[in-house]
């Protein structure tokens, strides 16, 4: 079953992919236009106790005085060759200070969203379970109050319940010291660095996905098969599972929404913490006029977020391979989705 399904969405993925590709294109020459657009120049970003002539000297090397248009089809050349450009601020290749700092990111993102998916979903259909109930009300509040807690404000509060009160780290990704320590120390040494960071974005986390679990459970359960199935025999946690598969797609929707959300939305988290990842490179690169860094840094947020919408198109088709089959169909009503799955 799931072979078939993936061979019926081959086609639709290369159109996905393609369409993908147009949007990073699309991205990346707003984001060139936009830096061409204001004020001063990567010259200019040397800072005035450059003399002037190095700085003509710089704009002449780099083809600052070229026409508009002619810029443009150079930078497209380069960035279908995989040059990015020059970082002025950081005096290295724009390639290299990109991959680090996604890298950096992504170590601290994929954890938050595991742990905040995860937990989020059995909180919210726990939550559907007993809904309407005391537990329900009062853990419903809970979430909503962290959830609605400025990200600031609770990494903050973190910083004082988790370095005060149990000595973890309150910044950085590693310690001074971590050159000079043992192999297992050193991943120990990440990992603490990394509980006060990832704890933050998974309490927001799971605000998010516990209500979209519980309500799309919730609604669920309210239709006539769990009923039918309740009343024939069928064991409560088998009716259970199969409307909890029925109540997947929403959530998985929702997912591919957040992960690249919590890549590119990292930055006061970043900030906070002094982590170097992607959200804080941008803005110290805004801050330092370093027009490259800034392109790179637009360009791969939107090629995660790109990725991300065509990896949930292809995991809500292999939870129910009807949604591609309903691509090579012309007509024809589907039947529910949770009633197919009870069926099976």
């Amino acid at each position: 079953m799931a072979r078939r399904t993936l061979l019926r969405l081959l086609p639709g993925f290369a159109a996905r992919l393609l369409q993908g590709l147009l949007v990073v294109f699309a991205a990346a020459t707003l984001a060139f236009i936009c830096i061409e657009l204001a004020p001063g120049d990567q010259a200019t970003a040397l800072g005035e106790q450059v003399p002037l002539a190095i700085r003509e000297r710089v704009r002449a090397l780099r083809g600052l005085n070229d026409p508009l248009p002619m810029q443009y089809l150079r930078w497209m050349r380069d960035l279908v060759r995989g040059d990015l450009g020059w970082s002025t601020a950081q005096q290295r290749p724009a390639l290299p200070v990109l991959l680090e700092a996604s890298t950096n990111s992504l170590i601290l993102v994929v954890p938050a969203f595991v742990l905040s998916l995860a937990l989020g979903m059995l909180l919210g259909a726990w939550q559907a379970v007993y809904a309407g109930s005391r537990r329900d009300r009062w853990s419903g509040r809970l979430t909503l109050a962290v959830y609605s807690v400025p990200e600031f404000w609770l990494a903050f509060l973190l910083i004082l319940l988790g370095h005060r009160g149990l000595g973890l780290p309150a910044v950085g990704m590693i310690d001074d010291m971590h050159a000079y320590m043992l192999p297992w120390d050193r991943v120990v040494d990440r990992l603490r660095h990394l509980v006060l960071p990832v704890l933050t974005i998974t309490l927001v986390g799971i605000g998010i996905f516990s209500r979209y679990q519980r309500s799309s459970l919730h609604d669920v359960l309210q239709q006539p098969f769990v009923r039918t199935a309740l009343a024939g025999g069928l064991p409560a946690r088998r009716v259970y599972w199969l409307a909890w598969r029925a109540a997947l797609l929403p959530v998985l929707t929702v997912a591919g929404l957040v992960l690249p959300a919590f890549v590119a939305g990292v930055v006061v988290i970043e900030q906070v913490f002094l982590w170097p990842g992607l959200g804080h490179t941008m803005l110290m690169a805004v801050a330092a006029r370093d027009a490259d860094v800034v392109t790179g840094c637009v360009i791969v947020g939107s090629s995660i977020t790109v990725l991300g919408a065509i990896g949930t198109d292809v995991l809500r088709r292999l939870v129910d391979p009807r949604l591609a089959e309903q691509e090579t169909l012309s007509n024809g009503a589907p039947q529910p989705v949770a009633h197919s799955l009870v069926q099976r």
